[in-house]
């Protein structure tokens, strides 16, 4: 698999829906990150009814009271065969009488006739948790071979399929035509997921490879009219900087480069690592707002098992020093966090890796988060919660660095701070200056108190 502010006619019709008499202004959908459990990273195409469950479970258990809300079940929940991906001609696809898709019955049982993802949907919020799904962009290639109706409209399949637009990577629909029958096509199936109670989706083969400006478009025009308040999340990167307005005005969080895998450096062509992710991820940083979070991808950490969507079952290939830069990143910076490693497995580090209330804080309440420059290997980060100042200071080189600078250096106010080492879990007196030694790949995180 390659994975805002309310603006436009769309959304304001959705914020009207939305809007409690006497009450003048409403929050944008998704007003901090969003936090959740993804299934590709664990379960690939694989996940069954059972298994997501299970990690729902171990979701309310262990990472709920951090802020982790959302369970998404991700690509190809609609296959029957899915180990057979590799061999598309032979893939068993369970569609309605409108050809969309519905959960394949040996995978999810409880989404026999039309119930679809009802019950595990209610399974999901029975636990104050919220549900997703991932699509694929388009129309099913079965509902235009069989020209079938599209549900709430007078339109065919063949009037909104582009049969020349495919999706590269990935066999399973057509792309859809900017038209009227192409915008009831998306109406029908967003008028599906909320009937579901589906709160998050996210949608591939959109973003990039290629990027699709009217299909986004006609999406979210067709989630404002459910009336329902769902976040819609884009795939895969990297999304073009060059749309970060329309990216903005129509979802709420964005891929901003290839999917990221356990890696530090080294790594397939098409995917991303982590060291040069620090670029991209400073590149968005101006694009962050409430409503609008460029989306570093998923964590690929603990345990990804037992059929992950890349590679063979594993614990993640980076070290400690690099899940601390990991994670650190991608919350000073206020990226969603996404977990992506088998939650049924998670060991009590990783639990309290992605559960620190301090780094967390940062991801959810940040202000000012910003790039604050950098010394040779060590690049810095800034950002401030309530009170306290946060400075990160990460060495991205393979020997250790030693660090000796005022604060000032980093657009910090001069003067002493009481300081602590967040991830050390020390606390450092009053200092005037950063003095300290940085692993390689690691990071040295400092709350700093007046």
């Amino acid at each position: 698999m390659l994975k805002c502010a309310w603006q436009g006619v769309g959304v304001v019709m959705l914020a009207a829906l939305m809007q409690p008499m006497g009450v003048t202004q409403q929050k944008p959908l998704a007003p901090t990150p969003p936090m959740g459990w993804n299934s590709w990273d664990s379960y690939g195409l694989a996940v069954t009814e059972a298994q997501f469950r299970a990690n729902v479970d171990a979701l309310t258990k262990r990472l709920k009271s951090a802020g982790y809300q959302y369970a998404v079940v991700d690509e190809g929940w609609y296959l029957a065969n899915p180990e057979d991906a590799s061999k598309p001609e032979t893939l068993q696809y369970r569609i309605d009488a409108n050809g969309r898709y519905e959960p394949a019955l040996n995978r999810f049982a409880t989404a026999k006739g039309d119930a679809g993802f009802k019950p595990v949907a209610d399974y999901v919020h029975a636990q104050g948790l919220k549900f997703g799904i991932h699509i694929i962009r388009g129309i099913t290639k079965k509902a235009a071979a069989a020209n079938l109706s599209i549900a709430g409209s007078a339109f065919h399949a063949v009037d909104a399929a582009d049969t020349t637009d495919k999706c590269p990577w990935n066999p399973d629909n057509f792309g859809v035509k900017d038209n009227a029958a192409g915008q009831a096509w998306y109406d029908s199936l967003m008028k599906q997921y909320a009937g579901w109670g589906v709160d998050y989706i996210k949608v591939d083969c959109i973003a990039s490879h290629p990027y699709k400006g009217d299909e986004i478009r006609m999406i979210h025009r067709a989630i404002a009219k459910t009336g329902r308040p769902i976040v819609l999340s884009l795939s895969p990167g990297p999304a073009p900087l060059a749309e970060a307005a329309e990216l903005g005005e129509n979802a709420q969080l964005w891929r901003i480069s290839n999917d990221v895998w356990d890696h530090w450096e080294k790594n397939k062509e098409w995917s991303q690592n982590v060291k040069d992710q620090f670029a991209v991820i400073a590149g968005w940083a101006k694009y962050v707002k409430p409503g609008n979070w460029p989306d570093a991808d998923m964590l690929p950490l603990g345990k990804l098992s037992p059929v992950p969507g890349d590679g063979k079952p594993r614990a993640t290939r980076l070290t400690q020093d690099e899940q601390r830069t990991m994670v650190t990143l991608w919350s000073i910076a206020r990226s969603p966090l996404f977990f992506g490693g088998n939650l049924t497995e998670l060991d009590d580090w990783t639990a309290a890796l992605v559960t620190n209330p301090t780094v967390v804080a940062m991801d959810q309440h940040g202000e000012h988060q910003r790039l604050a420059g950098q010394d040779g290997q060590v690049i810095a980060w800034t950002t401030k919660v309530g009170g306290n100042e946060y400075l990160a200071l990460f060495n991205v080189g393979d020997s250790a660095a030693t660090v000796k600078s005022a604060f000032a250096k980093y657009g910090l106010a001069g003067g002493k701070y009481s300081a602590k080492d967040v991830w050390g879990k020390k606390d450092l007196g009053s200092v005037a200056e950063v003095s300290a030694t940085v692993a390689p790949h690691g990071v040295l995180l400092l709350e700093l108190r007046r």
